[in-house]
Protein backbone atom coordinates (compact mmCIF):
# COMPACT_ATOMS: atom_id res chain seq x y z
CA UNK A 1 0.00 0.00 0.00
CA UNK A 2 1.32 3.64 -0.66
CA UNK A 3 3.52 4.75 1.85
CA UNK A 4 2.47 7.79 4.56
CA UNK A 5 4.81 10.83 4.09
CA UNK A 6 5.37 13.65 6.50
CA UNK A 7 5.64 17.14 4.85
CA UNK A 8 9.04 17.62 4.42
CA UNK A 9 9.37 13.89 2.79
CA UNK A 10 6.27 14.87 0.30
CA UNK A 11 8.32 17.78 -0.30
CA UNK A 12 11.67 16.28 -1.06
CA UNK A 13 9.68 13.70 -3.32
CA UNK A 14 7.47 16.35 -5.26
CA UNK A 15 11.12 18.43 -5.90
CA UNK A 16 12.76 15.51 -7.18
CA UNK A 17 10.01 14.61 -9.76
CA UNK A 18 7.40 12.21 -7.64
CA UNK A 19 3.90 12.22 -7.18
CA UNK A 20 2.08 12.53 -4.27
CA UNK A 21 -1.69 12.36 -2.66
CA UNK A 22 -1.81 15.90 -0.66
CA UNK A 23 -4.65 17.72 1.87
CA UNK A 24 -6.27 20.50 0.56
CA UNK A 25 -9.27 22.96 1.58
CA UNK A 26 -11.56 20.74 -0.50
CA UNK A 27 -10.59 17.16 -0.67
CA UNK A 28 -7.53 15.23 -1.21
CA UNK A 29 -5.78 15.76 -4.71
CA UNK A 30 -2.81 14.16 -6.25
CA UNK A 31 0.26 16.59 -7.48
CA UNK A 32 3.58 17.07 -9.18
CA UNK A 33 5.23 19.62 -10.07
CA UNK A 34 5.29 21.69 -13.10
CA UNK A 35 8.83 21.58 -13.30
CA UNK A 36 8.70 17.86 -14.00
CA UNK A 37 6.61 17.10 -17.67
CA UNK A 38 7.04 13.73 -16.60
CA UNK A 39 5.08 13.96 -13.44
CA UNK A 40 2.61 15.70 -14.80
CA UNK A 41 1.88 13.49 -17.06
CA UNK A 42 1.80 10.84 -14.69
CA UNK A 43 -0.68 12.41 -13.43
CA UNK A 44 -3.40 12.05 -16.17
CA UNK A 45 -1.90 7.76 -16.31
CA UNK A 46 -2.58 7.40 -12.94
CA UNK A 47 -6.30 8.80 -12.66
CA UNK A 48 -6.76 7.39 -15.83
CA UNK A 49 -7.57 11.32 -17.21
CA UNK A 50 -7.94 12.57 -20.98
CA UNK A 51 -5.17 14.27 -21.79
CA UNK A 52 -8.03 16.89 -23.06
CA UNK A 53 -8.69 17.77 -20.00
CA UNK A 54 -7.07 20.11 -18.92
CA UNK A 55 -5.16 20.09 -15.02
CA UNK A 56 -5.80 23.09 -13.05
CA UNK A 57 -2.49 24.53 -11.46
CA UNK A 58 -1.76 25.67 -7.56
CA UNK A 59 -0.40 28.26 -6.40
CA UNK A 60 0.69 29.91 -2.71
CA UNK A 61 0.29 33.36 -4.06
CA UNK A 62 -0.29 35.85 -7.30
CA UNK A 63 3.39 35.91 -7.49
CA UNK A 64 4.40 31.97 -8.09
CA UNK A 65 1.83 32.74 -11.16
CA UNK A 66 3.97 35.38 -12.46
CA UNK A 67 6.87 33.04 -12.17
CA UNK A 68 5.34 31.13 -15.26
CA UNK A 69 5.02 33.76 -17.71
CA UNK A 70 1.33 34.91 -16.89
CA UNK A 71 0.11 37.74 -16.84
CA UNK A 72 -2.79 38.30 -14.17
CA UNK A 73 -4.92 41.24 -15.46
CA UNK A 74 -7.00 43.62 -13.52
CA UNK A 75 -10.42 41.52 -13.07
CA UNK A 76 -7.95 38.55 -12.10
CA UNK A 77 -6.47 40.48 -9.68
CA UNK A 78 -9.18 41.76 -8.05
CA UNK A 79 -10.91 38.42 -7.51
CA UNK A 80 -7.72 36.47 -6.21
CA UNK A 81 -7.45 39.63 -3.46
CA UNK A 82 -11.10 39.27 -2.44
CA UNK A 83 -11.23 35.22 -2.36
CA UNK A 84 -7.76 33.89 -1.96
CA UNK A 85 -6.42 32.01 -0.40
CA UNK A 86 -10.61 30.23 -0.99
CA UNK A 87 -12.14 27.86 -3.46
CA UNK A 88 -12.25 29.85 -6.52
CA UNK A 89 -10.48 28.80 -9.87
CA UNK A 90 -9.43 31.67 -12.12
CA UNK A 91 -9.28 31.15 -15.52
CA UNK A 92 -6.92 32.86 -17.46
CA UNK A 93 -4.62 33.12 -21.02
CA UNK A 94 -1.25 31.45 -20.70
CA UNK A 95 1.92 30.65 -22.62
CA UNK A 96 1.03 27.79 -24.86
CA UNK A 97 3.79 25.80 -23.44
CA UNK A 98 2.11 26.15 -19.89
CA UNK A 99 -1.24 25.22 -21.01
CA UNK A 100 0.37 21.91 -23.01
CA UNK A 101 2.14 20.65 -20.19
CA UNK A 102 -1.23 20.59 -18.35
CA UNK A 103 -3.33 19.73 -21.09
CA UNK A 104 -4.97 22.19 -22.62
CA UNK A 105 -6.57 22.10 -25.89
CA UNK A 106 -6.35 25.90 -25.93
CA UNK A 107 -3.92 28.68 -24.37
CA UNK A 108 -5.77 28.74 -20.87
CA UNK A 109 -5.13 27.52 -17.39
CA UNK A 110 -6.87 27.18 -14.25
CA UNK A 111 -4.64 28.50 -10.98
CA UNK A 112 -5.91 28.66 -7.48
CA UNK A 113 -3.88 29.45 -4.42
CA UNK A 114 -6.38 26.77 -1.75
CA UNK A 115 -7.03 28.31 1.73
CA UNK A 116 -4.81 25.04 3.64
CA UNK A 117 -2.21 26.06 5.93
CA UNK A 118 -0.37 22.35 5.22
CA UNK A 119 -0.70 22.65 1.24
CA UNK A 120 0.35 26.70 1.38
CA UNK A 121 3.14 25.21 2.83
CA UNK A 122 4.02 22.87 0.36
CA UNK A 123 3.14 24.96 -2.34
CA UNK A 124 5.82 27.76 -0.89
CA UNK A 125 8.71 25.31 -0.19
CA UNK A 126 7.89 23.42 -4.30
CA UNK A 127 6.57 26.12 -6.41
CA UNK A 128 3.40 25.74 -8.74
CA UNK A 129 2.06 22.29 -8.81
CA UNK A 130 -0.53 20.37 -11.28
CA UNK A 131 -3.24 19.12 -8.77
CA UNK A 132 -6.52 17.15 -9.64
CA UNK A 133 -8.64 15.58 -6.77
CA UNK A 134 -7.52 11.84 -5.98
CA UNK A 135 -9.94 9.83 -7.89
CA UNK A 136 -9.99 7.53 -11.19
CA UNK A 137 -11.35 10.24 -13.03
CA UNK A 138 -15.24 10.37 -12.66
CA UNK A 139 -15.34 8.67 -9.12
CA UNK A 140 -15.88 9.97 -6.32
CA UNK A 141 -13.02 11.75 -4.62
CA UNK A 142 -11.37 10.49 -1.59
CA UNK A 143 -11.82 12.77 2.00
CA UNK A 144 -9.23 11.38 3.64
CA UNK A 145 -5.53 9.60 3.42
CA UNK A 146 -6.98 5.84 3.82
CA UNK A 147 -9.01 6.39 0.95
CA UNK A 148 -6.70 7.60 -1.07
CA UNK A 149 -4.29 4.63 0.09
CA UNK A 150 -7.39 2.00 -0.49
CA UNK A 151 -8.29 3.82 -4.19
CA UNK A 152 -4.40 3.70 -5.60
CA UNK A 153 -3.57 0.22 -3.71
CA UNK A 154 -0.92 -1.06 -5.59
CA UNK A 155 0.27 1.62 -7.95
CA UNK A 156 3.87 2.70 -8.63
CA UNK A 157 2.97 6.20 -9.85
CA UNK A 158 1.87 6.95 -6.31
CA UNK A 159 4.93 8.26 -4.28
CA UNK A 160 3.55 8.90 -0.85
CA UNK A 161 0.29 10.07 0.15
CA UNK A 162 0.17 13.27 3.18
CA UNK A 163 -2.13 12.57 5.67
CA UNK A 164 -4.11 15.93 6.86
CA UNK A 165 -7.16 14.36 8.47
CA UNK A 166 -10.17 14.40 6.74
CA UNK A 167 -11.24 16.86 4.37
CA UNK A 168 -14.78 17.34 3.01
CA UNK A 169 -14.72 20.98 1.44
CA UNK A 170 -17.00 21.86 -1.21
CA UNK A 171 -15.68 22.44 -4.52
CA UNK A 172 -13.89 25.39 -6.00
CA UNK A 173 -15.77 27.61 -8.60
CA UNK A 174 -14.36 27.71 -12.04
CA UNK A 175 -14.37 31.62 -13.60
CA UNK A 176 -13.23 31.79 -17.19
CA UNK A 177 -11.68 35.69 -17.45
CA UNK A 178 -9.67 34.55 -20.66
CA UNK A 179 -12.69 36.08 -22.56
CA UNK A 180 -14.16 40.03 -22.51
CA UNK A 181 -16.60 38.45 -19.99
CA UNK A 182 -16.81 36.39 -17.01
CA UNK A 183 -18.01 33.02 -17.59
CA UNK A 184 -18.81 30.75 -15.00
CA UNK A 185 -16.91 26.87 -16.02
CA UNK A 186 -18.32 24.79 -12.56
CA UNK A 187 -20.44 26.43 -9.89
CA UNK A 188 -18.93 25.77 -6.09
CA UNK A 189 -18.28 26.95 -3.77
CA UNK A 190 -18.46 31.27 -4.37
CA UNK A 191 -21.64 32.44 -5.84
CA UNK A 192 -21.68 34.26 -9.42
CA UNK A 193 -23.26 37.48 -7.99
CA UNK A 194 -19.95 37.16 -5.31
CA UNK A 195 -17.58 37.01 -7.98
CA UNK A 196 -20.23 39.89 -9.99
CA UNK A 197 -20.09 41.99 -6.93
CA UNK A 198 -16.61 41.75 -6.71
CA UNK A 199 -15.79 43.51 -10.00
CA UNK A 200 -18.60 45.96 -9.20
Amino acid sequence: MTVLVDENEAVGLLVSGGVVALPTDTVYGVAASLRFPEAVDALFALKHRPRTVALPVLVSSVQQVETLGVEWGERARTLSDIFWPGALTIVVEVPQHIAELVGGTNSTVGFRCPDDAILLGVLERCGPLALTSANGHGDAPCESAIQVRQTFDGVDALDGVLDGGERSGRVSTVVDLSGASLRIVRDGAITQAALLSALG
